[in-house]
């Protein structure tokens, strides 16, 4: 059964935002941001960072940051959520010796993505507290920056890259103290990170990540593709997430130029969303129970989630839904006999899956390596900035469908279940929640399925245009920035999978585990490579 807890920490609203930096000397000033459900402040660079310390004590979430460069200068835009909703902090500075002040003192989160900004635009966060490369393995040199505009898209590469052996890794000296490094190959399909632990006996006394090993150039690859093109890539940002990401690419193009989607691919585009959910929540309960040795709970889970995805298959034409949603709609309609074969489907799963969950949360053998294990205190959590499962587990409970609703979830009831203990064992328990709460909306909008057309043509506007999708994907809330020319061709395309935001919290509660229990921390997190290396 779901639990609806109360908030562990106050979140304070955007609407609050401007007064406060106006009292504390900030000269914000309202500008015009990308078309979408935020507002977008103009502040001086140095005072980025001092803003981000008002926005913290408001009690805002920091959700994202990007760069863009529009030679001669560089812009950088943080978004930021409240219990209004977004909204979006702006600066700019001159490309020429860049230099701004840092948001990662106030918010955790910003760590990384400012220095993947460092790595890839040549800006420098003076008083950042982590000065080390984050992006670069090797593939191009310190005062090389790939996303600037001069910058070819093949880059400039020798015959063969130098490896990537020098990364300075934080050390822990001490009496019995030794070093475990795991990857960046893996001993299975999964994609290449690395993981350095220091430990005494089995217990972690710390991990660092170090990611970024299938860097594909996303960004760079984006620039001057048409509409068709940018959601075709946008559905390989992260393939187990294509429908978040091409959802929120598109929805940001169509914010951009103006374009309302027709209510029957809005809701064909919620139920993909909530399909994409479920199979892979039913993938990752049987992932965990096999990472301790319940083979039960894998081979149960994984049955299901193949019969879910043969099912989408025969529906919608691919087993992960990718290139089904397209500028302005969709790309495939619901014949009348799925939606009877749909409605069956999830009656089935919800029968099966009210009769194997409470075996996984009561059976005593797992449940001793679930509860307990890999605990994320919600103080903690809210400090990372976790996004989706993660954070619900650790009773941060934002859900972009019901805080911010967009079409067509803005008619719809959604319940977002939260706990406060944060161990495996909750991280679990949501999932099977969720799963719930899926079947729920898919049945609510199979049966009132709107009638009409697919798809709302997309023409370019004649001027330069910008706009800002925000998706609740199922790791969480999915943000893509997109900057638009007079020809509809992309100028900046920027996703941000909810995964940079998880990896870190990983590291933190990985914290005096043992050894053996990383393989089942990780899978309850469960983040992205491709969507956090792009």
């Amino acid at each position: 059964m779901s639990g609806r807890e109360q908030p562990t920490v106050t979140q304070g609203r955007v609407a609050e935002l401007p007064a406060a930096l106006r009292a504390a000397g900030i000269a914000a000033r309202p500008d015009a941001g990308p078309v979408g459900p935020a507002s977008l402040l103009m502040v001086p660079p140095d005072n980025w960072g001092k803003a981000a310390g008002v926005a913290a004590g408001l009690g805002l979430r920091w959700s994202a940051v990007w760069g863009e460069h529009r030679p001669p200068e560089i812009l950088v835009t943080a978004v930021l959520f409240g219990q209004d909703g977004h909204l979006l902090l702006r600066t700019a500075l001159p490309e020429a010796g860049a230099e701004l002040t840092s948001q990662t003192p106030h918010y955790p989160a910003a760590n990384r993505p400012e220095r993947y900004i460092q790595d890839m635009f040549g800006v420098y966060f003076v008083d950042h507290p982590d000065g080390r490369r984050w992006m670069c393995h090797q593939a191009w040199w310190q005062d090389q920056f790939p996303l600037r505009k001069d910058f070819p898209v093949a880059g400039t590469p020798e015959a063969e890259t130098p490896p990537d052996y020098e990364y300075p890794f934080q050390t822990i000296v001490g009496e019995g103290v030794y070093e475990i490094p795991v990857g960046p190959v893996h001993a299975g399909i999964i994609e290449p990170g690395h993981f350095r632990f220091q430990a005494v006996g089995e217990t972690i006394l710390a991990m660092e990540e170090h990611l970024g090993y299938v860097h594909r150039g996303v960004e760079k690859i984006a620039e001057g593709r048409d509409l068709a093109g940018l959601a075709r890539l946008a559905g390989r940002v992260s393939g187990d997430s294509t429908v978040a990401h091409t959802w929120a690419a598109c929805q940001a193009a169509e914010r951009a130029l103006g374009v309302t989607v027709p209510a029957r691919a809005l809701a064909l585009r919620a139920i993909m969303a909530e399909r994409e959910r479920i199979a892979n929540h039913l993938g990752d309960i049987g992932a965990i129970g096999n990472d301790v040795g319940f083979t039960f709970a894998q081979v149960q889970f994984s049955r299901l989630r193949e019969l879910w995805q043969r099912q989408s298959l025969s529906a919608f034409g691919h087993r992960l839904l990718m290139d089904r949603i397209v500028p302005g709609g969709v790309a495939i309609d619901l014949a009348a006999p799925m939606i009877e074969a749909f409605q069956a489907e999830a009656t089935q799963l919800r029968a099966e899956i009210e009769e194997l969950l409470p075996l996984l949360l009561e059976y005593p053998s797992l449940q001793d390596r679930l509860r307990g294990t890999g605990v994320l205190a919600p103080v903690l959590a809210r400090r990372l900035g976790a996004l989706g499962f993660v954070g619900r587990a650790s009773n941060l409970q934002d859900d972009l469908r019901r805080d911010a609703p967009y079409p067509p979830y803005d008619r719809l009831r959604v319940e977002v279940p939260a706990y406060r203990q944060g161990d495996v064992a909750k991280r679990l328990r949501v999932r099977g929640d969720e799963i719930g709460v899926a079947l729920g909306l898919i049945e609510q909008m199979l049966g009132d399925l709107p009638e009409g057309p697919l798809l709302a043509h997309c023409p370019p506007s004649g001027h330069e245009c910008a706009g800002l999708g925000l998706i609740e994907g199922w790791r969480g809330e999915t943000v893509c920035y997109l900057r638009l020319d007079a020809a509809g061709r992309v100028l900046r395309y920027f996703p941000r999978d909810p995964s940079w935001l998880n990896w870190p919290v990983l590291e933190s509660l990985i914290h005096d585990n043992i050894v053996p229990d990383f393989p089942v921390c990780n899978k309850s997190v469960n983040g992205s490579y491709a969507g956090h290396d792009l």
